[in-house]
């Protein structure tokens, strides 16, 4: 694949991949040839609202053993975003996601057994994936854990289920009040919201606005969000050079994404 052409168009120049209308087997070769970028590259998409694109590319993961992109392709059949909408499939995504090691799977199906909304409520099972997850390394599920176990509220996790739940609007003002608090986490998920339109409408504007805010206090989530916005132009201004030491910063912070794309790259 040709590094000066990719210059030219638009996204990920450091990863030396092309964002097309559709990708060719070419194309998709190159994109899943290194796990770690097509992870990244389909996000990038995904950002973009490419919804069929970036179900290519996470398919094309998927079929190669990639855990992750098992729980991507969950959100969008669970939303409904590029495909029809099927909680029967993203519930058997996740799972295979879950099963497979994506820590984000496993998180995932844990509220939809605490919540009854897919699949019948399982306490047990919610308890099972709940500590693989924590296990695993997942901030949010070992919280969660020390919750239950403490009887103490949290009250960002209290806005986490009411997502869960299929409540976003509800989410979305718990999300903002905790935000105007200084909750970083809670600004983050907003943002998150905003940009997916997940049962709120899009603002791309307000969610790049958000996510630099919680990058500049130091939350390393949003710090990888912001690097691919500025990466793909989608809610700031392109901008490769802030994009990558924005990457670099999520990374040195230990967003799991931003380090595997690092690695990657410098191979």
């Amino acid at each position: 694949m040709n590094r000066g052409a990719w210059a030219a168009v638009v996204a990920l120049s450091w990863a030396g991949l092309p964002v097309a209308a559709e990708l060719d087997e070419d194309a998709l070769a190159d994109v899943v040839s290194n796990p770690s970028i097509g992870l990244y590259k389909g996000y990038a998409e995904f950002k973009m609202a490419h919804y069929g694109e970036a179900r290519q590319i996470w398919f094309a993961l998927a079929e190669r053993g990639v855990a992750e992109a098992w729980f991507n392709l969950g959100i969008l059949a669970e939303d409904g975003l590029g495909e029809p909408r099927d909680p029967a499939l993203a519930l058997a995504r996740y799972r295979h996601g879950a099963e497979a090691g994506s820590v984000k799977a496993q998180y995932r199906l844990a509220q939809i057994y605490q919540e009854g909304r897919l699949v019948t409520a399982d306490a047990a099972q919610a308890r099972y994936w709940l500590a693989r997850a924590a296990e695993a390394g997942d901030p949010e599920a070992a919280a969660q854990l020390k919750a239950q176990r403490s009887g103490v509220a949290d009250p960002y996790l209290a806005a986490r289920e009411l997502e869960a739940r299929g409540q976003p609007e509800e989410a979305a003002a718990a999300y903002r009040r905790l935000s105007a608090t200084g909750d970083l986490r809670a600004r983050t998920r907003l943002a998150w919201l905003l940009e997916a339109g997940r049962g709120i409408p899009r603002d791309l504007a307000e969610a790049g606005r958000l996510f630099r805010s919680a990058a500049e206090g130091g939350e390393a989530e949003a710090q990888y969000a912001l690097a691919v916005m500025l990466e793909t132009g989608v809610g700031q201004v392109r901008d490769p050079d802030e994009a990558r030491r924005w990457l670099q910063r999520a990374a040195a912070a230990g967003n799991p994404e931003a380090q595997r794309v690092l690695k990657a790259h410098s191979h």
